[in-house]
């Protein structure tokens, strides 16, 4: 059960993160220390984008999951999660940069 409570927190660290990134610039206008936070989470976000990397978080939740018994998913969050959501069918490397492009 701790396991499941972990893979959850890594979750929910994992979609703040991606919040942050596109949004932290604007909080950013209001608390100007938040820029050496946001700054840096920014270019990681945008490199993770633009190279088509994945994000280490998503490693850590399968890991979980596999401790847990229960099945990962290969790709990243964003494939996994958010995707079929938010990004249209069909995703090519070209719309994968300029998602992240429009992230910087």
């Amino acid at each position: 059960m701790i396991w499941q409570a972990l893979v959850g927190c890594v979750l929910v660290l994992h979609l703040s993160f991606i919040v942050f990134v596109m949004v932290g610039g604007f909080l950013a206008i209001r608390w100007r220390w938040l820029s050496w936070v946001h700054l840096p989470a920014a270019v990681w976000g945008t490199a993770l984008e633009c190279r088509g990397w994945i994000c280490p978080l998503t490693y850590l939740e399968n890991w979980l999951r596999h401790i847990n018994g229960t099945t990962g998913y290969s790709g990243g969050f964003i494939e996994y999660y958010l995707i079929p959501i938010v990004y249209p069918l069909g995703l090519t490397p070209e719309i994968q940069i300029q998602v992240g492009l429009g992230v910087l």
